[in-house]
């Protein structure tokens, strides 16, 4: 909904091109005030601030995408309503066309069967959701508590940016803000190039007044503004409303219990969906008519087609943070669920789970599981037989190794019983490192792998897996490299 200006780069009167009548287009947050805007102060946008030039525009094309923003035009700064040109939004049509996609979108993400995406995005005034104006960041401060309270299997979480959060503090110092959380498991989205896939591939937003929550509310995926920046709106325009009428995230309270609740009660606001485009589909042809008319030219036969959303390269999260895992084992049966926030008060069996390349190496001293991602054949590491023979070598505290090769499997030696291969089938679709905290309990708990292996039944992200678990016999071993 980007409020898009042609300037008058043939040297043409102002307001001299000709309008396609009835088009509009617009970023949603094209309806807030300038920084300190008091009741009487221009909406940003839309005011004879920023549309005129001596009195007259200096435009020959104002595009907006919603017939409700010009009869605002007309009131705001009639002297440009002959300028204005109705053409929808070619960034909503995009998003619409590519909703198709969305599981392929989610995949690119690593984002596994049974997981919700929580996506949460700021726009970048003080106000936004990255710095509330209040004196406390207020994203940044949610983030360990969201990355404890919500399963790590069950929740995935990425933040979208705005650019100039980005360009405005360097890219550096965002990932520095938000280290903890990534090595949790955050994925930081480009606020350029596939911020538009992860929005189609959120489960829920936690957001602002800007123009991911409206774009996102507009697509019928659940919204809580953290910040809402009321102060900053035009009253008159949707956006306002959308502010005003959609759940509040209270950062005071347990944030699981909010997610949920508002996934499992969403009811989709009509407004967004209404007022994002009075052309949904439509915005190239508008756009190209109006383009050739500037230029004196026909419009060539063929269609007007947008860029189609690409499909982003595969950009699973590396969790280095530790996990406390709690699990509870009840024959082949076990429920597992890791968290990076100890189970206070929870049942079952509790061990910490860490991988490799954590922070903090000293907190490897007190592993009960230690993990590490990579190749079977990484010269580095020597093999996953060799590593999981190292580690246990180097950590005396240390009952399980797992050397995760691949999305579906795992090597794993145990200190007391041998070494295994867990392999689950590609449609269980959780995570190895669940696997092996889970055969880690079984083993402590009594389990025992016959001769000819055993199948678990791992139950985590809401779903049951079946994990073959295979001996992995001395010949084998030689064979590895």
């Amino acid at each position: 909904m980007v409020l898009g200006i042609l300037r008058n780069w043939r040297g043409r009167e102002p307001g001299a091109g000709s309008r396609e009548p009835g088009a509009g287009s617009r970023e949603p947050g094209a309806g807030s005030r300038e920084p300190g805007a008091g009741s009487r102060e221009p909406t940003f946008g839309l005011s004879a601030d920023w549309l005129l030039n001596d009195g007259k525009p200096f435009v020959d094309g104002l595009v907006l995408s919603h017939a409700e923003q010009l009869d605002r035009l007309r009131r705001a700064c009639p002297e440009a309503e002959d300028a204005a040109v109705l053409a929808g939004d070619p960034c909503y049509d995009r998003m619409l066309s590519a909703r198709k996609y969305r599981e392929r979108f989610r995949r690119s993400l690593g984002i596994r069967r049974g997981q919700r995406l929580v996506v949460l995005n700021s726009t970048w005034n003080p106000e936004g959701f990255f710095g509330n104006g209040g004196g406390e960041d207020l994203l940044p401060s949610l983030m360990p508590r969201l990355a404890a309270e919500l399963p790590a299997d069950d929740y995935r979480l990425a933040a979208i940016l705005h650019p100039n959060v980005w360009y405005g503090h360097g890219p550096g110092q965002v990932r520095a803000w938000l280290d903890q959380a990534r090595r949790s498991g955050l994925t930081l989205i480009n606020p350029v190039h596939t911020w538009r896939q992860a929005l189609l591939s959120a489960d829920v937003v936690l957001g602002d007044f800007g123009a991911v929550s409206y774009y996102a509310a507009a697509l019928g995926i659940p919204v809580m503004l953290a910040a809402t920046g009321q102060e900053r709106l035009d009253p008159e325009a949707p956006l306002s409303s959308f502010v005003r009428d959609a759940p509040r995230l209270d950062p005071h309270r347990a944030l699981r219990e909010q997610v949920e609740r508002v996934i499992a009660g969403h009811r989709p606001l009509a407004g967004p969906a209404e007022f994002t485009s009075s052309a949904p589909g439509a915005s190239a042809t508008l756009l190209r008519r109006h383009f050739y008319a500037l230029m004196d030219l026909p419009e060539p036969e063929a269609p007007a087609l947008l860029e189609p959303l690409p499909l982003p390269p595969y950009d699973p999260p590396l969790r280095t943070a530790p996990l406390h895992v709690r699990t509870e084992v009840q024959g082949a049966q076990v429920a597992v669920e890791r968290s990076t926030a100890p189970p206070y008060g929870a049942g079952g069996v509790t061990h910490l789970a860490v991988h490799e390349d954590t922070l903090d190496p000293g907190i490897l001293e007190s592993a009960d599981v230690i993990t590490r991602d990579g190749r079977p054949d990484d010269p580095r590491l020597g093999s996953p037989r060799a590593w999981t023979s190292e580690v246990l070598g180097r950590y005396p505290h240390c009952t399980v190794a797992a050397y995760v090769t691949g999305p579906h499997t795992c090597t794993v030696r145990s200190r007391e019983h041998g070494v295994y291969r867990l392999t689950a089938d590609p449609e269980s679709d959780a995570d190895p490192g669940a696997y092996a905290s889970s055969f880690a309990a079984w083993l402590a708990t009594g389990g025992r792998v016959p001769r000819g292996g055993t199948t678990l039944r791992i139950r985590v992200a809401g779903g049951v897996h079946p994990v073959s678990v295979e001996p992995v016999l001395l010949s084998d071993l030689a064979a590895q490299p």
